[in-house]
């Protein structure tokens, strides 16, 4: 069982950049690939990025590519998503998730992952 709290969310304008933190309790952290994905309102959940145990694997939304990197760093048992540029579009709830299977093409799939946090508020002014 894992535990998942993301935080860092909160209202940025067009352009800034926010952090945001996933930490994780629960039994090997290290195991897990995790991912984050975001909702928008009236939207579908939608794909991110995630990265696999060792952090040295990562794929990203190309919405997202060259702006948002992932990062997890396993001894605070925490992943990380900086955003950079951020655009209105970007307005969503983020979600961190972490899956016990493995970094594969199926990573970017909702279904793969078997833990969720409840989310953080990601607001992008325009």
């Amino acid at each position: 069982q894992v535990q998942l709290e993301e935080s860092g969310g909160g209202l940025v304008q067009a352009g800034g950049s926010l952090r945001l933190s996933c930490a994780a309790s629960g039994r090997a952290f290290s195991l897990y690939v995790m991912g984050w994905f975001r909702q928008a309102p009236g939207q579908e959940r939608e794909f991110v990025a995630t990265i696999n145990w060792s952090g040295l694997m990562t794929y990203y939304a190309d919405s997202v590519k060259d702006r948002f990197t992932i990062s997890r760093d396993n001894t605070k048992s925490t992943v990380y998503l900086q955003m950079n540029s951020l655009k209105p579009e970007d307005t969503a709830v983020y979600y961190c998730a972490a899956s016990s299977g493995s970094f594969s093409g199926s990573a970017y799939r909702g279904g793969h992952y078997d833990y969720w946090g409840q989310g953080t508020q990601v607001t992008v002014s325009s």
